[in-house]
């Protein structure tokens, strides 16, 4: 074991700890109003705190916080604003994917985190009914439902095959 840390896993994308905070802090809120500004500082510190003296481990133990939180809002979204839920998820979600590039087991070690927020963004979206788009407001910024992303239904799990260049 090397004792300098690998920092590969901050070059990824500063959206996390750009939008992670204040979605975070609204979904950890007892209430439905926009969080506390003291919530949503000390959630800032916390992110900062992992990014600048944190691990890669302690980052995804972090990000598989949020996906729970996120999850958890998916259950029951009727009594919560899922707009926090979805930016968060989203976020995540993202994160999650790029990993892909990275060496090491961060990939693996998110699959079943990847599923997990694909099914409850999904929810957040389209509500309980089944019947179509929630007539919930989206997160600035996010793209217009149009049906189920044909990419994620026929995605394959895990790695990609390596192609040949011949």
């Amino acid at each position: 074991m090397s004792a300098r840390r690998s920092l590969v896993w901050l070059g990824l994308t500063p959206e996390p700890e750009q939008e992670l905070p204040a979605a975070v802090a609204a979904l950890r809120a007892p209430t439905d109003e926009t969080p506390p500004p003291g919530l949503v500082a000390a959630e800032r510190r916390r992110v900062e705190r992992l990014v600048l003296r944190g691990t890669q481990r302690g980052w995804l133990r972090y990000l598989a916080e949020v996906t729970d939180l996120v999850v958890a809002a998916a259950v029951n979204p009727a009594t919560t604003d899922p707009r926090p839920a979805l930016v968060a998820g989203e976020v995540v979600l993202d994160h999650h994917r790029m990993l892909i590039g990275l060496p090491g087991a961060g990939y693996a070690r998110t699959a079943a985190q990847r599923r997990d927020l694909e099914r409850a963004l999904s929810h957040l979206r389209t509500g309980d009914d089944g019947t179509g788009p929630s007539t919930t407001p989206r997160p600035p910024g996010s793209p217009a439902p149009c049906g189920p992303d044909p990419f994620l239904a026929s995605a394959p799990s895990g790695p990609p095959e390596p192609r040949s260049t011949a």
